[in-house]
């Protein structure tokens, strides 16, 4: 009997999705916000996602084994409830509540799944539901989906869990070893995210464009050292200013915010608009700065041993997705290759939960190779979409794709891909992008303006053909999934000036053969119409949306765009 494993996140908060494992195999994972068109999903349970599942690997609900969700009870025996309620002793009402009802969450969590399992058929009296604990679903994400076999260290950095908001251990013949946590509200994600929402963005969505206006000013500029330090092998964020919750929060037209009026008093208003302007650009210079160099003390302090021994590292948790810091972590000399789960966020936690559970039953996981985990549609489906939808779209079938589309690209146009299964995790990589030629001059402003509605100053990526990313970067490492960046060599800033940014760093997707063939044949393609193997990369969807998931999507996006080329599988649509 084969061991089926259903992993189902978000059930509390945001981002919910599923994942599911077939005797160690990866078979499906998808996230609800792209089902439900709702970006981040908030406060829905993950059933479209996990039906998506069920259907993709043939299965009838009633054939799941296990069910593993990445949130557990902590007991009060442990010292994590304890610190929450001494370190936010200001706000009374939660700390007693962590101390007396400190598994509230928790149970909320069963039974929202609970409910869950019985609306896609699952009898919860005939599965094994097991809690994982969050920051040990992440760094099972990131260690037993890595492939390493060497002792391994595991690096977490999240905004928060149950308590817990970072995670350092080493992996080891398939088992996760504890070394160290830090408990709410000593979190360097979670600083992050004050800062995020301080320079006018969302939490839990705007991190990358923080990082993004990063470059733009300079880090010393003002001294964050005030905010967080790390001493004597702990962490201790500055409450005053940021992580704060109840009376301490900064309020504005009724919204509470994660930073202090103290911020505020400090720095000056909170910004808003779409102009990284002086002084909000220096700002976020100064936070990614501290947050860089605390992560590598932290790192330095825990796991400097394990490193030096293997040259191993999983890392995982929101903080996984800061790709300036996985650069540094990268140029180190010790470090001879860095896993980043490519879901690093708490989507990805479905994923970790479910490779844990089948890890404890003895069932390996295999090593992720791709993301490439969500729906597919055929040519004929794009063309059903196509004559139903009211922009009346005109569409004819390519005998060639990847040459047709090389060729639009090649001369200046944006075209959007939609090909094959859709990706998992934030980064768009040849599933569902929109594409341009990183030499057209403008194209990548082209698309900020008019078809992603986003920030001008939000850099792109390139994805290019594995052999070419050693010509093109200074570091040589491996990089399927767009979770580094890389400083690019001066001959190739020239080349595809499109995809370098300010600082001279590309965060690239270098594709191997044989993961996905139409977007290497589009690559290569590239490569003999233009002498360049590598394309501008974004997401298929516009500011403020999830990324496209069905044709209807595609259209939908295409027809409140300022696009003109729509590729999808077969067909080729523009408008009429």
């Amino acid at each position: 009997m084969p061991l089926i494993v259903l992993g189902l996140s978000g059930a509390l908060n945001h981002d919910p999705s599923a994942a599911l494992y077939i005797d160690g195999a990866l078979v499906a994972a998808a996230e609800e916000e792209r089902f439900v068109r709702d970006k981040h999903a908030k406060n829905r349970l993950p059933l479209q996602a996990a039906q998506f599942c069920l259907q993709q690997a043939g299965i009838a609900p009633g054939e799941v084994n296990v069910v593993a969700i990445p949130f557990a009870p902590i007991a009060i025996t442990r010292p994590h409830r304890w610190h929450y309620a001494r370190r936010y002793w200001y706000a009374p009402d939660r700390a007693l509540d962590a101390l007396l009802n400190g598994n509230r969450r928790y149970r909320r969590y069963r039974g929202r799944i609970i409910e869950l399992l019985q609306q896609l058929g699952i009898d919860p009296a005939n599965i094994e539901l097991e809690p994982v604990e969050h920051h040990l679903a992440h760094a099972s994400s990131a260690y037993h989906c890595s492939g390493f076999s060497e002792k391994t260290a595991i690096m977490g950095i999240d905004g928060k869990g149950e308590y817990a908001t970072t995670f350092f251990g080493y992996g080891e013949h398939r088992k996760i070893h504890r070394i160290k946590e830090f408990i709410d509200p000593d979190s360097l994600g979670g600083l992050y995210g004050a800062l995020t929402e301080f320079l006018g963005f969302d939490m839990l969505d705007g991190e990358y464009k923080v990082m993004g206006m990063a470059p733009y000013g300079d880090p010393g500029r003002y001294d964050f050292s005030r905010l967080a330090s790390f001493e004597h092998g702990e962490l201790r964020i500055n409450t005053r200013y940021a992580n704060v919750i109840g009376l301490r929060r900064h309020k504005h037209k009724g919204r509470g915010y994660y930073f202090s009026d103290r911020l505020v008093d400090w720095l000056g208003p909170r910004r808003e608009g779409d102009v990284a302007d002086d002084p909000y650009i220096h700002y976020a210079a100064s936070m990614q700065s501290l947050f860089e160099k605390l992560a590598l003390q932290m790192m330095d302090y825990y796991l400097g041993d394990i490193i030096r021994e293997t040259g191993k590292l999983a890392f995982a948790g929101g903080g996984a997705l800061n790709v300036k810091l996985n650069q540094r972590i990268i140029a180190r000399d010790e470090v001879k290759e860095l896993f980043v789960q490519p879901a690093s966020g708490d989507s990805g936690t479905a994923i970790g939960a479910a490779a844990y559970a089948s890890e404890r039953r003895g069932v390996p996981v295999e090593k992720m190779m791709h993301v490439y985990l969500g729906p597919a549609y055929t040519s004929e489906q794009v063309e059903a979409a196509c004559a139903v939808h009211p922009g009346g779209p005109h569409w004819r079938r390519l005998e060639n794709v990847p040459l047709a589309t090389a060729q639009l690209l090649a001369a200046g146009n944006p075209v959007a891909w939609f090909q094959g299964r859709m990706e998992f995790g934030p980064r768009a990589l040849g599933g569902r992008s929109i594409l341009g030629s990183p030499a057209s001059a403008g194209i990548a402003e082209r698309i900020n303006r008019q078809i992603k509605f986003r920030e001008r100053w939000r850099p792109f990526c390139p994805s290019m053909l594995s052999r070419v990313a050693p010509q093109m970067f200074k570091v040589n490492h491996p990089a399927p999934f767009m979770t580094f960046t890389f400083e690019v060599n001066e001959a190739w800033k020239t080349r595809v000036p499109e995809v370098v940014h300010q600082d001279g760093t590309a965060r690239a997707q270098a594709l191997a053969p044989g993961l996905n063939d139409r977007y290497y044949a589009l690559m290569e393609e590239m490569e003999r119409l233009t002498g360049d193997g590598v394309v501008l990369n974004t997401s298929l969807n516009r500011r403020g949306e999830a990324m496209v998931c069905s044709p209807h999507d595609a259209l939908e996006m295409f027809f409140g765009s300022d696009l003109e080329y729509l590729v999808m599988e077969d067909i080729l649509v523009t408008k009429g």
